[in-house]
């Protein structure tokens, strides 16, 4: 049996959704929308455009089922955002952004939303921790980690074109 196949699709405007053919050839998909729920929906074996369950979930329902689908042997350490209240998203620099070639530090994403930028995705290399003197790019996805309000206030700023 081969191994799961998964895509992602990018939904404008919605989020994103991400598809999952399993090893028994049974189609799931998540829609991830930019506010947080969920919906997550499984496909009839015979029929793979015709849902047989699909459940919308709020962002603390969700996180619930993550961390239920979590390996056991997860490390106890490791802090669930959920727990904390905070959320975790990506929020992607598009083309025609304000912000391509300009420091992260003239944004004033943490000063005016709270939201850390804990990391940047940049082709195929992530970037952790990056300080107001890094420059960003088109293409740039920015991991941020903050209160649901503060992290749709950051999307906000870092959406400006």
């Amino acid at each position: 049996m081969g191994a799961a196949r998964t895509s992602r699709t990018p939904l404008p405007g919605t989020g994103v959704r991400y598809d999952l053919v399993t090893r028994e050839r049974r189609r799931l998909s998540v829609v991830a929308e930019q506010g947080g729920a969920r919906t997550l929906s499984a496909y009839r074996r015979n029929d793979p455009d015709d849902a047989a369950l699909s459940l919308r979930l709020d962002a603390e329902e969700a996180a619930a089922v993550v961390d239920a689908l979590r390996p056991a042997q997860h490390s106890p350490g490791l802090l669930s955002t959920a727990e904390l209240g905070l959320v975790a998203e990506r929020i992607g620099l598009s083309a025609a952004s304000h912000w391509n070639g300009r420091l992260l530090g003239d944004t004033r994403t943490r000063t005016e939303t709270g939201v850390s930028v804990v990391a940047v995705l940049r082709r195929a290399e992530a970037l952790p921790s990056p300080g107001p003197d890094f420059r960003l790019a088109d293409g740039d996805t920015l991991i941020v980690i903050g209160t649901r309000e503060g992290v749709d206030a950051a999307a906000e700023i870092l959406g400006r074109e």
